[in-house]
């Protein structure tokens, strides 16, 4: 079989930043599925991953969504049977998605929504589930149609890929939504259940308060912080929370927020598979989020596609990423080029 990956982290643009290999079929076994892989996409954190590996003798392999075909299974597997069509996002502790075939434990897999193509399918799994996990199990929000009428949530960067499914999930639970982009992205931003759009360059409490809203009961940083931690005392109600999906790099003043009784939230999709902590979880939000696709609920973000698995089009999708010009996610699709 076909693997993509790298000996160590190098700059897009160098020849050896993304290598192929042939290599044998892994066999499944436990709880493993091994998975035929139709589809993939990049993230953000598979840029990451790559610049910070240090040299190794084995290649790295790395991809963090998926949907493909089952061709075997387990003896412990439960939930699934072979030609079944699944979508998971992986593992950060296990080789990922860019090889022809995959092993990935079958309770972090769902059944792909059938209404979907393989690219609109392959662009869901890692922002589906930060996206959830960060709403529904560090904000405490109930996870139902209109559950949560009444209460308010601002998203920075509402245009990622994390941001569009958090703002239609946001939507669908009952949130009134406000959201961060660019002026000419705003319309993507309604299309994904942004009730009002903001303009992140304009401040942002005087955009709020324009629209009628002094303060938020929610915050999802999708972005750096750091540069709206000041902001976020003037705009989060006492008692609400805040959330970020991204690291950083010194200290937060988190002690300004006592007052005001402000939580703050990590998510980090990793963690579960990472430690071996409630991973049967992500298997069952994807099942969910594959139901809201097939209820109309919940909609691909796909964004650009590329048609075969290759090293060019890998190299061509990442280099996407990096420069951050494409709204929605980066997909490649059609199996590998033979």
């Amino acid at each position: 079989m076909k693997k993509i990956g790298f000996y160590q982290g190098l700059p897009i643009e160098e020849k050896e930043s993304f290598i192929e290999i042939t290599d044998v079929v892994p066999v499944a076994t436990g709880h493993d599925l091994l998975v035929a892989v139709d589809a993939i996409s990049v993230n953000p954190v598979d840029t990451k991953f790559r610049q910070s590996a240090a040299k190794k003798d084995q290649l790295t392999v790395l991809g963090f969504d998926a949907v493909g075909r089952v061709v075997a299974v387990g003896e412990s597997v439960e939930k699934f049977q072979v030609d079944e069509r699944v979508f998971y996002a992986g593992s950060s502790k296990r080789p990922g998605s860019n090889q022809e075939f995959q092993l990935v434990d079958e309770r972090i897999v769902a059944k792909a929504p059938a209404s979907l193509s393989d690219e609109e399918v392959a662009a869901l799994p890692l922002t589906s589930l930060t996206a959830f996990e960060l709403l529904f199990e560090k904000f405490q929000l109930t996870p139902q149609a209109k559950a949560n009428v009444g209460k308010k949530i601002l998203v920075i960067n509402g245009g990622g890929g994390v941001g569009s499914i958090l703002t239609q999930l946001a939507k669908w639970s009952g949130l009134e939504v406000f959201a961060t982009a660019s002026v000419k992205n705003f319309e993507w931003l309604r299309n994904n259940g942004v009730d009002h759009p903001l303009d992140y360059h304009e401040n942002l409490k005087k955009q709020l308060i324009s629209l009628g809203t002094d303060r938020v009961d929610y915050v999802a940083v999708l972005y750096d912080i750091l540069p709206y931690f000041q902001q976020l005392l003037e705009i989060v109600q006492p008692g609400g929370r805040v959330g970020t999906i991204v690291g950083v790099n010194q200290p937060l003043p988190i002690g300004e927020w006592k007052n005001q009784s402000i939580s703050f939230d990590w998510e980090y999709m990793f963690a579960k598979t990472d430690f071996d902590y409630k991973i049967e979880t992500q298997g069952a939000i994807l099942a969910e989020i594959s139901t809201l696709v097939e209820q109309k609920e919940v909609h691909s973000h796909l964004g650009k596609v590329y048609q075969g698995i290759s090293v060019t089009h890998l190299k061509q999708a990442t280099k996407d990423v990096e420069e951050g010009h494409v709204r929605g996610k980066v997909v490649l699709t059609g199996g590998f080029v033979k």
